[in-house]
């Protein structure tokens, strides 16, 4: 099933008009923004040019025409685009646009200094403010970015559209959010507990799943069928099996045909699953392979029950267009380096986030109290370099509380004997977000995403969701 993280981003295109600036302009413009967004592969929505004057809205009367005509469209687009090719009527905006209930960027054509005439001036420059001004007084939240003028075909606008679709995806992908938590949370990590009543009262409903369910299911399932055998053959393909019992990787297979069940029964989005130690006690496997498994196919899965953390995974996969996200420990210092640490976890990482195949493995940390040969599953190796974006989340007196930052994956080594899977991590100020994470009392988890999304993952939580977030490497 495709969602809103892996599909095309599709706009409504607005323009506005003023009467005594020239309307053939809007002509071009219309044919201009939405060939150039189609071209970058986004989908675009426009109302009718003969509903209008002008193609455009530029009375109250033709903002309420906009207005149905939206509503019409519900669903079918992820934000609307206000494009000013002259100063354009903030009141037939405002009209038009108060009940969008989706993410808006404005922007605003750049006048030339040789086409200040009447017949070829904009002034979109002035009627951006009034635009914004109107907007701020009736509540209407909006994206502005830099520069403030900007011309459609260049680079500068294209990078504002990139920015806008994915501040987009996130503000409208987490307010129906369902995460599923599988199994209680392990007793030692009460540094997990989140407020299932904060989650909902900002449209993110939390399923408590029994584990005993998914184990039951996991037992009585037979390792045939066309299910088994597809996930059989994509798992074989995906890392290194050699010296697995064929018990444990029959189990592993049955789990994550399983957890694709109740997914689908539940209508999750994300899920953060109990890994141990029942799972290891009486199916003799760690589901970490399978977690990545998930994730590598655009299910959003972190282990250890942390809620708070599958949250922030799902947000920055959707920034990211689905690419994705990984539940990672806060775990080792590198030497005396105080920019980087090591990031790590039992080998939950999406495949195509690792450099190169891993290898499953007894998890030996478990195997002290379940005992060798009963905890295979996790996959070992290592993260592939690059920038990411990172965060976590937690619950506080009601309110959701994010930080966010940005970092690389070095070239860095990790000794040979390292258990699991990590990475060397650069962080510019790490001493201070460390400090931060620690004192606001932040998991011991963070989520990472590749790529560089901080702007617009934090302007969809904070200007569109009303979240809080903080920015350790910056205040």
């Amino acid at each position: 099933m495709r969602t809103l993280a892996d599909r095309p981003v599709t706009f409504a295109l607005y323009f506005g008009n003023r009467g005594f600036f020239p309307g053939e302009i809007i002509a071009a413009a219309r044919e201009e923004i939405s060939r150039l967004l189609t071209s970058w592969g986004y989908g675009v929505l426009m109302m009718p040019a003969e509903a209008t004057r002008h193609g455009a809205v530029e009375t109250v009367a033709e903002g309420q025409l906009y207005a149905d005509w939206l509503k019409g469209q519900t669903g079918a687009f992820d934000g609307v685009i206000v494009s000013l090719p002259n100063f354009g009527d903030e009141t037939g905006a405002v009209t038009a646009l108060r009940d969008a209930d989706v993410p808006i960027l404005v922007q605003a054509y750049p006048d030339e200094l040789d086409k200040m005439g009447a017949a070829t001036r904009r002034d979109a420059f002035c009627g951006k403010f009034s635009i914004m001004d109107m907007f701020c007084q009736y509540g209407i939240k909006f994206t502005a970015l830099k520069p403030h003028t900007v011309a459609p075909s260049s680079p500068a606008f294209r990078d504002n559209v990139d920015h806008f679709a994915r501040v987009c995806r996130v503000a409208n992908g987490m307010k129906r959010l369902t995460v599923g938590a599988i199994g209680a949370r392990t007793t030692a990590f009460k540094t997990v507990r989140i407020d299932e009543l904060a989650l909902q009262k900002v449209g993110i409903t939390m399923e408590a799943l029994d584990l005993s369910m998914v184990i039951e299911r996991t037992r009585k399932m037979a390792a045939a069928g066309p299910a088994y055998r597809a996930t059989a053959d994509r798992l074989l393909g995906a890392t290194c099996w050699n010296g697995v019992p064929d018990a444990a990787f029959e189990n592993l297979v049955k789990l994550d045909v399983v957890l694709d069940e109740v997914i689908e029964e539940y209508g999750l989005d994300a899920l953060a699953l109990r890994c141990w130690i029942e799972l290891e006690q009486q199916l003799g496997i760690c589901p970490c392979v399978i977690l990545g498994d998930l994730n590598n196919r655009g299910l959003t899965a972190a282990c250890e029950v942390d809620v708070g953390n599958a949250v922030t995974m799902h947000a920055l996969r959707l920034a990211a267009g689905g690419q994705p996200a990984m539940c990672l420990d806060w775990n080792n210092n590198y030497g005396d380096d105080e920019d980087k640490c090591i990031l790590f976890h039992c080998g939950p990482v999406a495949f195509d986030l690792m450099a190169g195949k891993g290898e499953i493995v007894d998890h030996y940390m478990l195997a002290t109290a379940v005992g060798e040969g009963n905890a295979y599953g996790c996959n070992q190796g290592r993260i592939k370099p690059m920038p990411f974006t990172f965060g976590s989340m937690l619950t506080e007196e009601g309110k959701l509380k994010f930080y966010l930052g940005e970092g690389a994956f070095t070239n860095d080594p990790i000794p040979a004997d390292f258990f699991g899977c990590g990475g060397v991590a650069y962080f510019q100020r790490l001493q201070d977000v460390l400090l931060h994470v620690g004192r606001n009392g932040y998991r011991h988890h963070t989520s990472v995403v590749g790529g560089s999304y901080l702007a617009p993952v934090k302007e969809a939580l904070t200007n569109y969701l009303g979240f809080s977030v903080s920015l350790p490497q910056e205040d």
